[in-house]
């Protein structure tokens, strides 16, 4: 079982010298690996019908400001009023090869006192070699990783802890279920991982894969243009997929590998129903660094 510390302690400052860039020896995206890329994916269910029962207290989750992918976690967990049911802690914003790391900018570990987050992987499975990411949701009665399969950690915060939830938040109701996991997998291969493409691809596939994410953000405005949010009046899961990578597309994506010739206000629908979004507190108060222009009344956008 795992136990709070009592003085905080932390990693040496990021060092790339010393240990390199992260990513080599640590993604094994390659055939030989063998196992997924998020690999631990044990669920929580409400009855413990999985060997892991929704219980308040007992389990915590390691996020990152900076990854969309934790940001996903931190925003259903507030929008489901679950913060003290659920504990969370943030990683450093920086890595160097040993990975996520706990430093004094963000707080020390609270649950185990690691100082890299490696050591939750290690203490789950002895000699882990694979990726290390975020989020991770950690048991503290078994002193192990849950899962670090993103997908996951969101739909079982959402469903799995009703006794201790908002009762108005409904992030993945059952009659929209099969509406809301085909939109899920279609944001995140042409939004979320779209913009990732992008990124890492050259010459004509870098076109191709520029105009795949275009495409995706046209038919979310058409599709805004007749309702509040992407299933209807309601916030769902999509909507929280979908906000992570819109929230970062002027200031990272489209800054640094020119996507579109105008920023996210050049899309009418999308752009208000974001700072629709952001006007609620889970989103708000889960994100850093948006400018003004987030909070100005709703208008048309310019293209």
């Amino acid at each position: 079982m795992s136990v709070s510390t009592g003085t905080p302690t932390y990693a040496s400052p990021v060092d790339h010298v010393a240990y390199g860039q992260y990513g080599p020896g640590r993604l094994h995206l390659s055939p030989g690996w063998g196992r997924p890329l998020y690999p631990f994916q044990d669920r929580i269910t409400a009855d413990g019908s999985s060997g892991l029962r929704a219980e308040p207290g007992r389990y915590h989750l390691y996020v990152a400001w900076v990854c969309p992918y934790a940001h996903r976690a931190a925003i259903v967990r507030r929008l489901t009023g679950l913060e003290e049911v659920v504990s969370l802690s943030y990683v450093d914003d920086e890595r160097d090869g040993r990975g996520w790391a706990f430093r004094p900018g963000r707080g020390p570990d609270p649950v185990n006192g690691f100082t890299l987050l490696e050591q939750a992987y290690d203490a789950t499975e002895r000699g882990y070699a694979g990726h290390i990411s975020v989020p991770v949701l950690w048991d503290r009665e078994q002193g192990r990783i849950v899962s670090n399969n993103f997908p996951d950690i969101t739909l079982d915060l959402a469903t799995q802890f009703e006794r201790w939830a908002d009762p108005a938040a409904d992030l993945y109701p059952a009659p929209l279920r099969p509406e809301i996991n085909k939109l899920n997998a279609w944001i995140q291969s042409d939004v979320n991982a779209g913009v990732s493409r992008v990124a890492r691809a050259h010459g004509q596939e870098r076109e191709r894969e520029r105009h795949r994410v275009v495409a995706a953000l046209e038919w979310l405005d058409e599709r805004l243009a007749g309702r509040r949010f992407l299933t209807g009046d309601t916030v769902t899961e999509a909507d929280v997929r979908l906000w992570v990578t819109l929230a970062r597309y002027d200031a990272a994506y489209n800054r640094e590998h020119r996507i579109t010739e105008w920023d996210l206000s050049g899309f009418e629908h999308l752009w208000g129903y974001a700072r629709d979004l952001y006007r609620r507190p889970a989103f708000r108060e889960t994100t850093e660094g948006l400018p003004a222009a987030w909070d100005a009344p709703h208008g048309r956008g310019t293209r």
